[in-house]
């Protein structure tokens, strides 16, 4: 097998496998199972050989996988691995020991993948982003690995359920919204499409939270995702490293013996370099978690960080009494990766998360030097062999990082290493909002960084000089695109610093690249060509969230196009138009569609104790909570329509249409108004729900503590779902993509995805209202200065919760006051009326029952365009300029 990369300096281990797998396999009823073997314990030449040809001739042996074969394997798990005998065996052993099974499968495919690209010595992609939302990867692994059939006759036989067993695993809390839940997809499509590529992240112990509703109010509670072992993650004990804070920087001599000289890549030498000493040292160790490709060989690996406890404890401290100071070193180690995105409206919670952020970059750029050394290239080639993607502006500092690394532990010149930097990132934002844009200041990033804070100056000196070269005297230009912000105290604007320090930048819907091409990012462009400034609309994984979210679409799409190979090419959806019309085919895609609700109907009343009928419209919104996305205009047209329907006499009331509207998503811990959002949503819930008047005819739910696994119930089950953000502040959105694959319809702003969703399925199969993006500042210009009278319809909806009909109105206040006398910075006075047309549009179109099906198969019929697949292949081959690279099969 080809050798890898070490993981740290000091040599460690070959990467091309997980596991080092020993000649004798010490076996256990008949089966056999791999043992550790020690980094440097053979020492002998040809012991080392004939090592080295017995792990190839594991990893190239086929194993069985019939039913008897995979049952032992689990036995095997459950006895050894477990310790479980037949009385101690529950569920959750069972999925232990399933998973383990099927992780043994993901090594041999992993070792295989990691040595031959390694021997080829392709490039890779390397996705750094600070949050991946995986949901459950059990099923997820069988069904690309084609073994849920088998596993599931196999559990069988033994006893147990594989729903139930699949429902024992927790969902990875290593991400909180779209941004994880695209990045999870991402790792997918290059797994499944033989891109050669790896993501790195960061292992939180707990998840963002759990939410809980007390009292309609949001509660949180940790997510301890951890509380039981993960059979999906592999400790890397052998790949650490160092990683400071704090310290001061100070000038050496490249004559100084402890300071090897700077040269150029050509060997050019020079005079002086920069030292960083002092402060504290972490070491951070790696955890992979390896991500298989659907229907290839091909498995890609995510590598996450956490701060190494281990060697720590004070003993001194310890035996002298002290005994909270023998464990500060361990804890300050293990508080870095414990939660994920800590709240920052403190100073501490800032420096905590720009911790974070260093700690995982610096890991990240120390772990692909390693193994870009490990080729014996030069540094010339670094770009040729490695490309790194920004997923937003988390991973930002790992710009002045890279070139730290190679300018003052590499030895490179300045220039040559900030050629070799701007040819190896590339940077996706995925915001236009101003408070997500992030930006550290000055003073924290020289207290906690200063090597980088004096790195950043000078990419910013260098940069201006450059700019003023072609625009002399324009003073105004300068401070519009530098780096450094003006003010009190001076900011890094790290979306700038990712620009600068990138080949390539892309948004991430046409809409958003537009925006951002005139606004965010219009001054660069002045000077950068237009080209460095692309599209790449996002795209979500058919696997999840169709073949395995929907497996009774999956089945009835498979009958259609003849074999599974659409999930791999979603093109081949289109088939589906020519069934339109056919009677009997449209009555199967509902029936579906209706058991999928009824599931949905079974899980809000188990966990909201809420009982709906699934014979009603399925009207659904579900992401995070914040007031761009509106679900505050939700909510209040869901009170007007209980208006209406209290209203109306008994017999005109019994021919409207029945509907649940249905929300999910947290608030950011401190994100008051956003708390009181779903506070709201919950008053209106109580008092909707228990109006025998109103009865089934409106019903309102929210699901708490909203995650992948429950978004993988909730999205197959919607008749609608809305899309609302105010025009030009949703980048792209995924989850629109997400209902329309699975044959739901979009109610929606022309905003992000929406628009090019639109185009795909047809105009006439989605319905848009509100603003254009082109228009909101002008209304937001109007609404602070000459704020347009409020329209009846949202006056007598506001009036109902100030006047306490859905409890005590000083709660809602400030909630009511962002429309009235706050600015109404997101125009949900300006598009109430429309949005309430487009409700009514809903209302009837649904009626038609015929003609609904219709844009419901065409909806999934002309999805291709939003595969993750198709998003991937286009950065494989515009930005990344890597290619496909399937490992050969062993048989």
């Amino acid at each position: 097998m080809a050798a890898s990369a070490p993981g740290s300096k000091q040599g460690l281990m070959a990467e091309s496998s997980i596991f080092q797998v020993s000649a004798g396999k010490p076996s256990f009823g008949g089966m056999t199972m791999p043992g550790l073997v020690r980094q440097n314990s053979l020492e002998n030449t040809e012991a080392k050989t004939r090592l080295a040809s017995l792990i190839e001739a594991y990893d190239k042996q086929e194993e069985p996988v019939d039913t008897q074969a995979v049952q032992d394997v689990i036995v095997r798990h459950l006895a050894t691995t477990l310790v479980k005998t037949p009385q101690t065996v529950d569920s959750l052993a069972t999925y232990l020991a399933t998973a383990y099974s099927v992780r043994d499968r993901l090594i041999q495919r992993w070792n295989e993948t990691q040595a031959y690209h390694e021997s080829l010595q392709v490039k890779r992609v390397y996705y750094m982003s600070m949050e991946f939302l995986l949901g459950r990867s059990l099923d997820n692994a069988l069904l690309a690995l084609g073994l849920k059939r088998v596993y599931s006759a196999s559990l069988a036989d033994l006893g147990f359920c594989m729903e139930d067993c699949l429902e024992e695993e927790l969902n990875a809390g290593l991400g909180n919204g779209g941004l994880g839940r695209l990045a999870a997809c991402y790792l997918d499509s290059l797994a499944t499409m033989d891109y050669p590529g790896w993501g790195y992240g960061l292992r939180y112990q707990y998840g963002m939270f759990k939410q809980t509703i007390v009292d309609g109010y949001q509660k949180e509670v940790p997510d301890e995702w951890l509380c039981d072992p993960n059979p999906w993650e592999l400790p890397r004990p052998d790949i650490c490293y160092p990683v400071r804070f704090y310290g001061h920087v100070t000038s050496v001599n490249a004559s100084d013996p402890a300071s090897p000289p700077l040269t150029t890549a050509t060997g050019q030498a020079s005079t002086h370099r920069q030292r960083w000493e002092g402060g504290h040292v972490i070491e951070v160790m790696a955890y992979d978690m390896p991500i298989p490709g659907y229907a290839t060989n091909n498995v890609a690996n995510l590598r996450l960080w956490s701060g190494k406890d281990v060697g720590l404890f004070d003993l001194n401290a310890f035996n002298a009494g002290n005994y909270t100071q023998a464990l500060d070193a361990k804890m300050e180690a293990a508080t870095l990766t414990a939660v994920l995105y800590p709240n920052d409206n403190h100073m501490l919670g800032k420096e905590l998360r720009l911790k974070q952020e260093y700690m995982f970059a610096s890991a990240t750029l120390q772990d692909i030097i390693a193994r870009f050394k490990q080729t014996g290239r030069p540094w010339v080639d670094f770009p040729k062999l490695v490309a790194i993607q920004l997923n937003d502006t988390h991973p930002t500092l790992g710009v002045p990082e890279l070139q730290r690394l190679l300018v003052d532990e590499e030895g490179l010149d300045w220039d040559t290493a900030w050629d070799i930097v701007t040819h190896t990132f590339n940077f996706t934002n995925h915001t236009v909002l101003p408070e997500a844009m992030e930006r550290w200041p000055v003073p924290t990033l020289e207290k906690i960084l200063p090597r980088h804070m004096s790195i950043i100056y000078d990419i910013n000196l260098f940069f201006l000089q450059k700019v003023e070269k072609v625009y002399p005297n324009d003073r105004g230009l300068l401070n519009r695109i530098s780096i450094i912000e003006e003010g009190y105290p001076q900011q890094v604007r790290m979306a700038y610093l990712a620009f600068v320090g990138s080949t390539t930048v892309n948004g991430v819907a046409a809409i958003h690249s537009d925006i951002i091409r005139n606004t965010v990012f219009r001054d660069f462009l002045t000077y950068y060509p237009a080209s460095k400034l692309v599209n790449k609309t996002n795209g979500i994984a058919p696997r999840r969230w169709l073949h395995q979210a929907n497996p009774g679409l999956s089945a009835l799409i498979t009958e259609v196009v003849g074999d599974v190979s659409w999930v791999k090419d979603l093109r081949k959806l289109t088939q589906l138009e020519e069934r339109i019309g056919n009677a009997e085919f449209e009555q199967r895609w509902m029936a579906i569609k209706h058991a999928n609700k009824q599931r949905l109907t079974a899980y809000i009343n188990q966990v909201c104790g809420i009982k709906v009928n699934p014979d009603a419209m399925f009207d659904i919104q579900v992401k995070r909570i914040h007031e761009y996305k509106r679900q505050f205009m939700n909510i209040l047209g869901v009170i007007h329509r209980y208006n209406q329907l209290k209203a109306m006499p008994e017999n005109r009331r019994q021919r409207e249409q029945p509907k649940v509207v249905i929300f999910s998503g947290k608030a950011a811990s401190g994100y008051y108004i956003a708390k009181l959002i779903i506070k709201l949503i919950n008053s209106v819930a109580e008092v909707v729900n228990a109006d025998d008047s109103i009865g089934d005819l409106l019903k309102v739910v929210f699901i708490p503590d909203y995650n992948v696994s429950v978004a993988e119930i909730i999205v197959p089950a919607s008749d609608i779902s809305q899309h609302i953000s105010t025009a030009g502040t949703e980048a792209s959105g995924t989850s629109n993509m997400k209902f329309v694959l699975n044959g739901g319809i979009i109610l929606g702003t022309v905003d992000g995805a929406n628009v090019e969703i639109s185009d795909a399925v047809g105009h006439e199969n989605i319905f848009n209202f509100g603003c254009l993006a082109n228009e909101v500042e002008d209304f937001r210009h109007t609404q602070r200065y000459r704020p347009m009278a409020i329209h009846p319809a949202l006056k007598s909806v506001l009036k109902c919760i100030s006047e306490g009909m859905f409890g005590d109105p000083n709660v809602f206040r400030p909630l009511i006051e962002t429309v009235t006398s706050g600015g109404d910075v997101y125009l949900v006075s300006i598009d109430f009326p429309s949005y309430l047309e487009a409700l009514k549009a809903v209302d009837r179109a649904y009626k038609d029952k015929t003609n609904w099906v219709a844009k419901s198969i065409r909806c999934t019929a002309n999805m291709a365009q939003f595969s993750s697949d198709r998003s991937i292949h286009e950065y494989a081959q515009e930005i990344w300029d890597i290619k496909p690279c399937p490992v050969p099969s062993n048989t």
